[in-house]
């Protein structure tokens, strides 16, 4: 029979009370808090950013036990961006989160190695953003805004409610938007209509483009999706009235504003599903390995006091298919 001395027996003791010591305090050892960071060039939150929190409370996230979200908004000023992206740099978070390509920009050139998910953006490709959306490639992923089906879906609903829409002008940045406005014009041809491009860069060019849109003899207006046009939505929309010229924008806060109709991704949607990429990232997956993400829902947002204003006439098939009317 074996003998265990006194000695021995402190020893034991002692060992059984540090591993019971060690289990009680990584019991008692709080939950990770993680940082998230969130750029946006908006004046405050608003429903997509609700629709964010939110997702990440489905996930199992709780404010101020096991995760923070440092909000910093532009107040529409988009100069303020990289000073704001440094920031959220400077505070070490753990992510990134982005609303605009703007707002994806500044956060870009503020950090090569903090994640950052785009929530709503247009071409990451042609943005520089990532190498491909099978394969973002570096430190950024997300949602973009983009889907192939839409120039050609807003396209046949203008031509719903102009019947004889044959001349669209078509409001677009070289620099942004080339490959949209090559399969854009495709859709026109295949619905026989002729589509007459017309460049805007800055809010500047607004009067001369609506003026280029006249001498073309355009029959309506659509616009390729630019965080321009929705920062100067209601310049935009107050000439597009003027001009009496049916328009649909790719914005639902354009159609709020006072543009005519809206159609384009369900951004509340998005924002959702960038709080399931930021979960992920948070548990190790890298914005490399993590495809960049189409929109899946659409919204379509008619304002009929502006219809009204213009003197056009929504038909009843197409009032019933939207989403929100504005009366």
């Amino acid at each position: 029979m074996r003998v265990v001395r006194p000695q021995h027996l402190v020893v034991l003791t002692l060992s059984s009370i540090l591993v019971a010591f060690s289990v009680s305090v990584q019991a008692q050892q709080p939950a990770k808090v993680h940082r998230v960071g969130y750029l946006s060039p908006r004046n405050g939150p608003e429903q997509r950013e609700e629709s964010f929190a939110k997702g990440l409370r489905d996930l199992g996230y709780t404010a101020g036990q096991n995760i923070v979200i440092d909000w910093r908004f532009a107040q529409e000023k988009s100069e303020r961006l990289p000073v704001l992206a440094a920031e959220l740099v400077h505070s070490n978070v753990d992510v990134i989160v982005t609303f605009t390509t703007p707002a994806s920009m500044a956060a870009k050139e503020a950090t090569k190695t903090i994640p950052i998910v785009m929530a709503n953006v247009g071409d990451p490709i042609a943005a520089g953003f990532v190498a491909s959306l099978a394969h973002p490639g570096g430190n950024i992923t997300g949602l973009t805004n983009l889907s192939p089906a839409l120039g050609g879906k807003r396209l046949e609903l203008l031509k719903e409610i102009v019947p004889k829409l044959y001349r669209v002008a078509v409001f677009w940045h070289p620099d942004a938007h080339a490959p949209a406005l090559r399969e854009l014009d495709n859709d026109a041809r295949g619905l026989r209509l002729e589509l007459k491009p017309v460049t805007v860069r800055s809010s500047s060019d607004f009067d001369g483009a609506f003026a280029a849109a006249a001498k073309a003899r355009a029959d309506g207006l659509i616009t390729l999706p630019t965080s321009l046009l929705v920062d100067f939505r209601k310049q935009l929309t107050d000439l597009s009235v003027k001009r009496r010229l049916p328009a649909i924008y790719p914005n639902r806060e354009i159609a709020i504003a006072g543009g005519l109709m809206a159609y384009g991704p369900d951004v509340n949607d998005n924002f959702r599903r960038a709080a399931i990429l930021v979960d992920k990232i948070l548990k190790g997956a890298k914005p490399a390995d993590l495809p960049v993400e189409q929109p899946t829902k659409f919204e379509l947002v008619i304002n009929l006091k502006t219809a009204k204003q213009i003197g056009l006439t929504i038909p009843p098939n197409v009032l019933a298919r939207a989403d929100r009317v504005i009366r």
